[in-house]
């Protein structure tokens, strides 16, 4: 294993407790529609870790992963009122995108989130797959990559029951933290089937799954998401539907991918697929171009 990756999967950080810390300041800035500029994040990251950036104390990584966290927090506690004011599913979406435009874009990488591609969905986008899952309160949601809860949020309020699982040991306590109650494990989505409690059968999958990289392998794998989508829909219960969020290469009538979708189309049923445009994820420091997904398993 290599060091950036040990570094990703080490034990959570003494210093977790003064990300949420700066999380919470960051909800009250942005909660009364304040926009956070990047000198207020800079403030509420130092304040919160005892220290400034360059004498070590956080990144930048982390600290649009605050960002980030008072997002999901804000949602949680805003977000069904938001959606019973909005009465449609466009006039919400309009206003998670003006929650979006609060916080600072992320200019700022650090090694770990480049070479094992820790890109967030965005708010907006993270609804869309909502929307998609169809989510309701008999549901079981799986989110195999949770990263900072930004997808499982919107299916949380939408009522579904979570399981979620994360990779990075040092966000897991945040996740369980935003999430209270729920289920938080921490294996390779890769092989979520696998390594996932057998009593955790979820009706529903929504994921943004790494798209060329691999737990434990050095250099590009370039079936990486597959990889996980296969495992999360062979957990996945008959009936179930799963959401994904890969690179906008990754389609049905792709040459390199037609084979792959042919496979699990064995067991299941491609309802929806289309390319979405790399200025969807511009405030997280992207334009890489995306595709949502949807598929069905087949019931037995």
């Amino acid at each position: 294993m290599d060091t950036l990756f040990a570094a990703a999967l080490a034990p959570p950080a003494e210093t977790t407790p003064a990300l949420l810390v700066a999380a919470k300041a960051i909800l009250a800035h942005i909660t009364p529609g304040l926009p956070l500029t990047t000198a207020d994040l800079d403030t509420f990251m130092t304040r919160a870790y005892g220290g400034s950036d360059g004498e070590g104390a956080w990144d930048w990584k982390t600290a649009y992963d605050a960002g980030e966290i008072a997002s999901v927090l804000f949602v949680r506690k805003f977000g069904p009122a938001m959606l019973k004011r909005a009465g449609t599913p466009h006039t919400f979406l309009a206003m998670l995108e003006k929650i979006g435009k609060l916080l600072p874009t992320h200019t700022r990488r650090s090694e770990t989130s480049q070479a094992y591609q820790q890109f967030s969905t965005p708010m907006p986008l993270a609804y869309v797959a909502s929307v998609a899952a169809q989510v309701s309160s008999t549901d079981v949601v799986l989110e195999p990559s949770a990263g900072t809860g930004l997808l499982a949020v919107f299916a949380e309020i939408a009522g579904g029951r979570l399981v979620l699982n994360e990779l990075a040991a040092n966000r897991r306590p945040v996740l369980a933290h935003s999430f209270p109650g729920v289920p938080v494990c921490g294996h390779d989505g890769a092989a979520i089937h696998d390594l996932l409690a057998a009593e955790h059968t979820p009706t529903l999958v929504i994921m943004n799954p790494p798209f060329s990289v691999a737990a434990h392998v050095d250099g590009p794998v370039a079936d990486a998401a597959m990889r996980h989508i296969k495992a999360a829909l062979a957990r996945l219960a008959p009936g179930g539907r799963l959401v994904t969020i890969t690179g906008a290469h990754m389609s049905p009538t792709h040459p390199r991918w037609r084979e792959a979708f042919t496979d699990i189309q064995q067991t299941t049923r491609v309802v929806f697929s289309a390319g979405i445009d790399g200025t969807a994820y511009a405030k997280h420091g992207t334009t890489f171009a995306t595709r949502l997904t949807v598929i069905d398993k087949v019931a037995s």
